[in-house]
């Protein structure tokens, strides 16, 4: 296996179509892993050469959990292009699912073609995200989807959870004729040295033995063989953010590869990734980009998820670095001085139950609005740096049937990391970044409630690179027994 180092460094400064967009390379990265896709280009003499990426699994040498990854054995790739090896590794027993392969999805009725509709207009979605906005936040590993540590405290113990606090409001473009823009200013304290809570129906089973070797100073004079479930964490209302860490600052505007929606949800990153021939006198060069994308609840809440992928051998290899998750709740407008009064309606993520595949098996009610990016000279405005889009919008019935090869992390025989493309986090949290079969990059999240609705956000990309499509979706459990009801 090689041993790649991730080196910490500052914020990542990439490039959106000549649009600053940040990137930061936060010092304790979750453990990467390397998806596979494969690009076809044209030869010289007109056919196409369909170039076979190999798969490759890195070690995350800033996680305290690798002597428990050994001990655990975890999968490990060969190099080269001789295929995947699966090694067999015992666990601790759990009923949990943490990883899966994608779910699938068959359309079984048409209710509404695709239709349509108007763009959303920027002033509306600006208003809908401006405000203060507080919340928590995680970082998930991309191979394993446990709970990694986000930073270190004052006695060098690893923290897994932060309370945030967002300051967002539309600001006058310094640029003429571009309209406003979006200020944003996050800051947040980390907390929780304790790691998941070991819930009832299961628990994190790694979590568990890397808690027994941990030597911490635990309130009341308690010791460390005392369940985590039994540990409390200070509310955010106990906690002064006057003095506290920016953990970004940015600004949004209108963006090529930004897609937004009037109720304030929305899917950023870049409007192409870079792909093609690599050359070999550029080995150092590996665009590490971004890829945000907001799910609203009623217009109060809020579920974000950040990838960070770095693609490398001009877009070949696709390495996941960092998972982040935050949910937000909307406290008050952005001039709203006095926030004592005001507490945060949510737990922190260690404290929630993680989504199973079961409930997301079954019929449900689909309405998906769409939208298409139109590329060419024609209908680019250079004035703006806009990219046109064609929103359209359908509704359908379909099934969701349970992956193939859930990964329990309790079965002798381990999954294939090259079909791990689904994380099931805690809060009804899913993320998921894929490879189809035609090639088309997936990069998608989702937020199950407990009404039976599942907001999705996905993000497509071609073979060429160039962004394909973005998709909003609101999902509703069918709960009736007839297939087609009057």
């Amino acid at each position: 296996m090689q041993l790649n180092c991730i080196i910490p460094s500052k914020p990542f400064l990439g490039s959106i179509s000549n649009t600053p967009f940040f990137i930061f390379n936060h010092p304790k990265l979750s453990t990467s892993r390397v998806v596979s896709c494969s690009c076809v280009k044209k030869n010289s003499k007109g056919g196409k050469n369909e170039k076979r990426i190999k798969v490759k699994e890195k070690e995350n040498v800033w996680s305290i959990d690798n002597k428990v990854a050994k001990e655990s054995n975890f999968v490990e790739k060969d190099k080269g292009f001789s295929g995947t090896r699966k090694n067999r590794g015992k666990r601790v027993k759990s009923s949990r699912v943490l990883v899966s392969g994608a779910m699938l999805m068959e359309v079984e009725t048409v209710l509404q073609t695709q239709e349509p509709v108007i763009r959303p207009v920027w002033n509306t979605f600006a208003s809908s995200v401006s405000g203060v906005w507080k919340g928590v936040g995680a970082v998930f590993s991309p191979i394993t989807a446990e709970m990694e540590p986000i930073d270190i405290g004052k006695k060098n113990e690893n923290l897994h959870d932060c309370y945030t606090l967002s300051h967002i409001e539309a600001v006058s473009s310094p640029s003429r004729g571009h309209g406003s823009q979006i200020q944003r200013k996050i800051n947040w304290i980390t907390l929780n040295p304790f790691g998941e809570v070991q819930q009832k129906n299961g628990g994190s089973d790694r979590s568990k033995e890397v808690d027994k070797e941990r030597d911490m100073g635990f309130p009341m004079g308690k010791t460390n063989d005392v369940d985590v479930t039994a540990q409390v964490l200070p509310g955010f209302e106990s906690l002064d953010f006057t003095s506290s860490d920016v953990l970004e600052e940015d600004f949004m505007g209108m963006e090529p590869g930004l897609v937004f929606f009037e109720d304030g949800s929305y899917s950023r990153g870049p409007i192409e990734i870079p792909v093609g021939a690599f050359d070999d006198s550029k080995y150092f060069q590996s665009p590490t980009l971004k890829f945000e994308q907001c799910l609203v609840k009623g217009c109060h809440k809020r579920l974000r998820i950040v990838h960070t992928i770095e693609f490398e051998n001009g877009g070949s290899d696709i390495q996941i670095m960092r998972v982040a998750v935050y949910e937000e709740q909307w406290v008050g407008p952005a001039n709203f001085v006095d926030q004592s009064d005001m507490d945060l309606d949510m737990k922190p993520f260690s404290q929630h139950k993680r989504i199973q595949p079961s409930d997301l098996t079954g019929s449900w009610k689909v309405f998906e609005m769409s939208a298409t990016p139109i590329f060419g000279e024609e209908t680019t405005n250079e004035a703006s740096n806009e990219t046109p889009y064609v929103y359209l919008c359908m509704e359908t019935l379909k099934k969701r049937s349970l992956p193939e090869n859930p990964a329990h992390f309790a079965e002798e025989e381990m999954l294939d990391m090259q079909d791990v493309a689904l994380l099931w986090l805690p809060g009804g949290v899913t993320g998921y970044v894929d490879v189809k079969e035609d090639g088309i990059l997936c990069i998608g999240v989702g937020w199950y409630l407990d009404e039976g609705i599942n907001l999705v956000m996905e993000r497509d990309y071609g073979l060429d690179g160039k962004l394909k499509d973005v998709r909003s979706k609101s999902e509703v459990k069918r709960r009736w027994s007839d297939p087609h009801p009057v």
